[in-house]
Parts: C-alpha cells; sequence; structure tokens
C-alpha cells in the first residue's frame, strides 16, 4: 500500500472542528488557531481571497504526531523515524491528478498575518523542493508575499542554501517547486535536515510505508500525488529585505537580505486543503522539535542505561530547552548525558536531566526537582563561547554559553529524597 501524502489521509483520522465563515488574513486566523491549539480537533477554515479550505493544529498534540507515524508512542515513533532518516524508502511515480491554475498566484494561497510588526502576510507551511547537480532537497520554509507572483523566501544556510549557492556560482537562479497542504508525516520530514544528499521525500515515503508522487508541472520535481497547491518558480539571485517575523520561540526575528522568489504558476488541487501553522504555536514547536528530540533520545541512550522520556519544551520553541528523564546507574551519568544532548542538538542552550519519578512534561515536577536534588557546586555544567542558536536573542550572531543541570538524585539518596504522595491522590 503506497500513500498519496495528502492531508485528507490524515484528517479522516482525527477529530475536526469546522470554523464557520470567511477568516480575514489579518490575524483572524492567528486568533483561531491560538485559541484552539491542544484542546484535541483539527481546526478547519476558509481565508479570505482563497478556493481551498485550510486545516491548522494537525500534530499540535503528541498523540496526533503519533497517528500521523502510525506508532503507539514516543519510543517507537523515536525508532521509527531514526530508522528513516538512515534508510529512506524508494518513491512511487505515477501521473498527475487534476490541477487548476489559480487566477491570483500566490495570493490564492492562505498568506496570513499572524502577528502585530510583523513584515506582511505570510504563509508559514510551505515545503520547497529543489533538485540541482543530481541532489534533491525538501524543506520547510517561511514565504513573506509581495504579490501575486513575488515572494521572499527565509532560507538558513543548510541544504536548500547549499544548492542554491551552487547555482547562483554557475549564474543560475535555482529552480523550485513550493508546495503546501501535506500529510504531517511528510512535512516532519522535510523538517527532520537529514544527511546532504538524502531527499526528505524519501524519507517520508519510509515513514508512511511508500509515497506516490508525480513530476511537478513545470521543473518535473518530484511532488507528493495529494499536495493540496504546486507552485512553480525560481529562488533568485536577487535579495531583498525579509522579516520581521515571529519565529518558533515566539520572539521577532531580525531583517535580512534574502531570496527573491519570482513564481512562475500556481496549481491547485482543489480536492485537498492547505495548511497554516502559527509560528510560537504548539504545532510549530512539535514539528521542528520531534526530530531533535528522537536525536537526543539516541544520543543519550548510548551513555545511559535507559532513557525514559525526553522533552524539547514549548515554551523554548521545541528547540532551546530540554528535560530528559534518565534510568541512573553510576554517579556521572546525568553528566553524560548532559553532554550527549548538546552534541545531539547543537541548537539546545539548556537542559535539566531527572530521574525516572520525575514527569518531563509536568513543569512543577522538575522545578521540584532542581529544587530538591540540584546543587550548582557539584550538578552545574557551563559551556562558554559555543555555537548555538540564531533564534535565542540573548546570543551575539549565535555564540552562546550553555548550561546543563543535574537535578538527579545521588543513588545512595535515601527518603529525604522521595516526594511525598498521598494514598489515592
Amino acid at each position: 500500500m503506497t500513500f498519496k501524502g495528502s492531508i485528507s489521509e490524515f484528517i479522516g483520522e482525527v477529530e475536526l472542528e469546522k470554523i464557520p465563515g470567511i477568516l480575514s488574513r489579518d490575524f483572524e486566523v492567528a486568533r483561531v488557531i491560538a485559541k484552539t491549539q491542544g484542546k484535541g480537533p483539527v481546526v478547519y477554515f476558509r481565508v479570505e481571497g482563497c478556493e481551498q479550505d485550510s486545516v491548522s493544529n494537525m500534530v499540535d498534540l503528541r498523540f496526533k504526531l503519533y497517528k500521523a507515524l502510525r506508532v503507539e508512542g514516543e519510543t517507537e515513533g523515536y525508532a521509527k523515524l531514526l530508522e528513516a532518516l538512515s534508510n529512506p524508502a524508494p518513491l512511487n511515480f505515477t501521473g498527475a491528478p487534476k490541477l487548476k491554475v489559480a487566477e491570483r498566484g500566490l495570493l490564492s494561497l492562505p498568506a496570513v498575518r499572524f502577528y502585530e510588526g510583523e513584515a506582511g502576510p505570510y504563509i508559514s507551511s510551505a515545503v520547497f523542493i529543489a533538485c540541482f547537480e543530481g541532489i534533491c532537497n525538501a524543506s520547510v520554509h517561511r514565504v513573506l508575499v509581495k504579490g501575486e507572483n513575488i515572494g521572499v523566501v527565509r532560507v538558513v544556510p543548510r541544504h536548500l542554501w547549499d544548492l542554491y549557492m551552487r547555482a547562483s556560482s554557475k549564474g543560475l537562479d535555482l529552480p523550485v517547486t513550493m508546495i503546501m497542504g501535506v500529510h504531517p508525516a511528510v512535512i516532519l520530514a522535510a523538517a527532520s535536515s537529514p544527511q546532504f544528499g538524502v531527499f526528505e521525500l524519501n524519507v517520508a515515503s519510509k515513514l508512511m510505508g511508500g509515497l506516490e508522487v508525480y513530476e511537478s508541472p513545470v521543473h518535473g520535481n518530484p511532488v507528493p500525488y495529494g499536495a493540496a497547491a504546486v507552485v512553480e518558480g525560481w529562488l533568485t539571485r536577487d535579495m531583498i529585505e525579509e522579516s520581521p517575523y515571529v519565529d518558533v520561540i515566539g520572539t521577532y526575528d531580525r531583517v535580512r537580505m534574502q531570496p527573491v522568489f519570482k513564481v512562475d504558476s500556481v496549481h491547485l488541487n482543489l480536492e485537498e486543503p492547505t495548511h497554516v501553522i502559527l509560528s510560537g504555536g504548539l504545532e510549530a514547536s512539535l514539528l521542528i522539535g520531534y526530530t531533535r528530540e528522537a536525536l537526543i533520545w539516541d544520543y543519550v541512550s548510548k551513555v545511559v542505561a535507559r532513557v525514559h522520556k525526553v522533552r524539547l519544551t514549548p515554551a523554548s520553541g521545541g528547540w532551546l530547552h530540554a528535560v530528559i528523564s534518565i534510568e541512573k546507574r553510576h554517579e556521572g551519568d546525568a553528566k553524560n548525558a548532559i553532554m550527549a544532548a548538546f552534541a545531539a542538538h547543537p541548537s539546545l542552550k539548556h537542559v535539566v536531566i531527572v530521574d525516572p519519578d520525575i514527569d518531563p512534561d509536568d513543569p512543577g515536577s522538575v522545578e521540584w526537582a532542581i529544587a530538591t536534588r540540584f546543587q550548582a557546586s557539584r550538578g552545574l555544567v557551563v559551556i562558554e563561547n559555543v555555537r548555538g542558536s540564531t533564534l535565542d536573542p540573548s546570543s551575539q550572531d549565535g555564540m552562546t554559553s550553555k548550561m546543563g543541570l543535574d537535578a538527579t538524585k545521588p543513588l545512595k539518596g535515601g527518603l529525604e529524597y522521595g516526594r511525598a504522595r498521598i494514598p489515592g491522590v
């Protein structure tokens, strides 16, 4: 069995809430997403000027992400994702679905103003597919919409940037296909950043048990059959200012010169909804952080007896702070876990290691462990002047100091380290 990589293949398995009326692009969509996230249902709505409905909060909660990956829980999910990254699967090519050419270009898509002070309407769930010199890449990027056929794309210096620079060095614009409205497993794969040269759609094919794709209408790039929107264009060598935009940790990203996206055509699959992600929201946090959690779980599992749970915290955008519960067999295990976590996720800024009786999903429980089991004189790890995340506004161009806290109890610790409990409560 193969999958089309469509949203409709997923939302039939979860609760759906239809929002009535037509939502304004200016803040109303953001308000709806913010008010409904974490409540359970996937929200379904129509944005003004769009021919298709849109969805949001598809994977704002972990149980929905597990459904998308068809796993029972986090350990199985981590293992499946790591296996897909190291052993991706082939794509199943087929003919193209029936598509309609959009008359208003990018303005036919749900470009939204999310927060006050942003530079303009943004597409927040765009997956860019580019193939150049035999290497294909799929990655998630935001797009500032400047008109029907012009956008500005934030391209971080990773794999798409590498392909862009290879094309630019030859005096060429990079042909790209932007897609919107795909199954959560596809967008998770596109957010995963595997080794350069590993095509993220092949990762998605492994996760889903097979993925049907077709050649995009202009560039012939592989596109999931169920994608709701397919945009053909070029990442040009022209650059203009992009941002302010509220990034995943809820702060305003700085203004940079970024590539102009020149659009040739926008093609719509009217049978499928598009996808809107609220940056700084729960869905963005889980999509950006889950692969890094899997890597942290893998690295830390190699230096301690057992990892019970890994959480990149929502308040840090699923990116900067981690809480990890471990089975400690030797004094010093927690510090080894700290160093392994930093190695697995270089953008990580703070990590707290706790015992199995502390739930990383409960901030009060974690704080209690820090209050009662952590001593700075023996449990604090500080690493100064290292590369971190440019998303952290307190860093200096990504250079930062990192901190690890061993909030585990001593192996010989007695009743005084236990948390008092009331039977039946």
